[in-house]
């Protein structure tokens, strides 16, 4: 095999870097929103509300805090393995699936920019 074969071109990798760069501006764009609207909804307000509707709105924002707060932190996972994915372009190993060591397919990249495995392995894991 050759090394073409072995590995994405500079353009080819120049590409998935900027796919890559646009993914981490808008994951850290949702992560600010999540942080921002969390914050306001740990203001109490200046609210008198009836405390049996109040005790009812308490558990929804619990609930609804919960679900943010697992959003962010998906998110934040989501961020991490972007920036990984970065890493690998620099060092050169970006696009190379770690199961069978050939390339991932460039519309699974283009899809799944932080993914390390072909379909192939990622369907064999599956078994």
């Amino acid at each position: 095999m050759s090394e073409e074969t072995l590995r994405y071109s500079r353009e080819e990798l120049a590409e998935f870097e900027a796919i890559i760069q646009e993914k981490l501006a808008a994951a850290r764009k949702e992560v600010a929103f999540i942080k921002e609207t969390l914050s306001r909804r740990n203001d109490s307000g200046t609210d008198n509300t009836a405390s049996q509707s109040k005790m009812l709105e308490d558990g929804a924002d619990t609930a609804e805090k919960e679900s943010l707060n697992q959003l962010a932190s998906r998110q934040m996972k989501f961020i991490q393995q972007l920036e990984n994915a970065l890493i690998r372009i620099k060092n050169g190993t970006y696009g190379v699936c770690i199961g069978t060591g050939k390339l991932i397919a460039k519309e699974r990249l283009r899809a799944v920019p932080h993914t390390q495995h072909s379909i192939e392995a990622k369907m064999a894991r599956r078994d």
